[in-house]
């Protein structure tokens, strides 16, 4: 989409539906997102940022030590709840990395120009939150050193793995998951990375970005081959974005615990990943675009946008809660009957009560217009819904568990020092895998970022016709 008269103001400031602000040319558009990495000075704001991030991790690093000294006792676990912090977090790591995914492949193959200013950083986002996700079921497995045997290695006695186990699953999906977002988004990058090698004086930095380059030349075989690639990539990541939360949904699912063995959960878990991820995805990306000085890339219709999906989103899972609370009260099963009263009115209620508020009655605020164009009260809806997807796989994990089918297995469980403190610590991780790539790669796409100006869209000159060759004559 070229910006013209219709996408900017009379005054010359980008209105609504602008996807990039007036007046850019190709080498602007380069030197004002390469110039982030390569010269302008590093901002105070991101060795602070850096250093807090920094400091979360070892924290990370000394409770995932002291875990592998003491084993999974320090964690809140017990009889009744056997997943506890660690299943949650999993769940919403996951959920955070789907939106990556959306905004790259599916929104890439409806052709939505709008995601070219915020796909970079969202695929990065979804390999932290992916990194971040993985620790928590290694660590939960008691022995981590053993995690080969979740992998279908030749087996003469059959013993492992357990393919009944949902486990099992997840390893295979979210490994898949893994593996193609991380190839999606190298290959996005490679012309970029030519562009920094190109572009640096630093000797050492223009060889790292020349390997990683892969001897990118700019030649039309070359953008043949990357266009064809990055779409085949594009087509294998859509179905991923449904599967890997399906997946994991079945974690519950096929379990048969009140609360978990439902068939609402598949559509409720990817509707759910979704609006937690365009939520974490308007957390990271409003700071960015303030500190960076980027509001002409990451314009209002990039967050309007992203408001909007925000909202279709969460009330899918507004819907899901409600088929739950149908389900328990006209089933007529007893057991699933208490557990919805024992989350609306039990020991867990506040829980129960705060993912209500920040899910279903915060989110309505999407509806104005208003709220979708201001970037403060955006950031703010997205915090509280960042906050509302965790207490949501809480009250799923947690509640169902502390009160099973037998009164006399019933337990509470609340989260240890460590059990926060290997949360948080993933939390740093995460920011600090954030900070870094900021800092060395680029944040938007330089090269689809170009495609967007008018320069991009100019129609071919016809040639001029060879002498004696008659010329068509226009047709009346």
């Amino acid at each position: 989409m070229a910006i013209d008269t219709a996408n900017a103001s009379p005054a010359g400031h980008p209105d609504d539906r602008a996807i990039i602000g007036p007046g850019y040319t190709f080498g602007s558009v380069t030197e004002k997102i390469s110039a982030i990495v390569l010269t302008r000075r590093v901002p105070r704001f991101w060795w602070v940022g850096f250093g807090i991030a920094f400091l979360l991790v070892m924290m990370l690093n000394y409770a995932l030590a002291y875990l592998l000294l003491k084993g999974v006792g320090i964690w809140g676990i017990n009889v009744p709840v056997g997943w506890g912090f660690a299943i949650v977090n999993f769940v919403w790591w996951i959920g955070i990395g789907h939106a990556g995914t959306l905004i790259s492949a599916i929104l890439l193959l409806l052709r939505q120009k709008w995601r070219t200013s915020i796909n970079r950083f969202a695929e990065a986002m979804t390999l932290f939150a992916v990194a971040c996700a993985g620790i928590f079921p290694l660590m939960h497995m008691g022995r981590p050193w053993f995690f080969y045997w979740l992998t279908p290695y030749p087996n003469t006695m059959g013993l492992w793995p357990q393919f009944r186990s949902p486990l099992v699953w997840d390893v295979f999906a979210v490994s898949t998951y893994a593996t193609v977002s991380l190839l999606f988004w190298f290959v996005g990058l490679i012309p970029d990375l030519a562009t920094l090698r190109d572009r640096t004086n630093n000797r050492v930095a223009r060889v790292v970005y020349g390997i990683l380059a892969m001897g990118w030349r700019g030649s039309a075989r070359h953008w043949h081959r990357y266009e064809t690639a990055y779409l085949i990539l594009a087509g294998l990541a859509t179905p991923l974005v449904v599967s890997v939360h399906t997946v994991v949904s079945f974690d519950f699912a096929v379990a048969i615990v009140p609360g978990w063995h439902s068939t609402i959960f598949p559509p409720y878990f990817v509707a759910g990943a979704i609006y937690s991820g365009f939520a974490m995805v308007l957390t990271l990306s409003i700071p960015i675009r303030y500190l960076y000085g980027l509001e002409d890339f990451i314009t209002s219709r990039h967050l309007q946008n992203m408001g909007k999906i925000m909202l279709a989103t969460g009330l899918m899972v507004a819907y899901g809660y409600g088929m739950e609370a149908f389900e328990a009260f006209y089933s007529g099963n007893p057991f699933i009957e208490y557990l919805q009263l024992n989350r609306m009115m039990g020991a867990f209620a506040p829980f129960y009560w705060a993912l209500i508020f920040c899910n279903i009655i915060t989110p309505q605020a999407l509806w104005f217009r208003a709220v979708r164009t201001r970037p403060i009260l955006l950031w703010c809806v997205a915090m509280v819904v960042n906050v509302g997807m965790w207490l949501e796989r809480f009250v799923i994990v947690v509640v169902s568990l502390s009160r099973d089918y037998v009164p006399s297995s019933w337990g509470e469980y609340r989260g240890t020092v460590w059990d926060w403190a290997t949360y948080i610590g993933t939390i740093g991780l995460f920011l600090c895998l954030v900070f870094l790539f900021v800092r060395f790669l680029p944040l938007i796409s330089i090269f689809e970022m170009r495609t967007l100006l008018p320069e991009a869209h100019v129609p071919e000159a016809p040639l001029p016709a060879a002498a004696g060759t008659p010329v068509p004559q226009e047709v009346k």
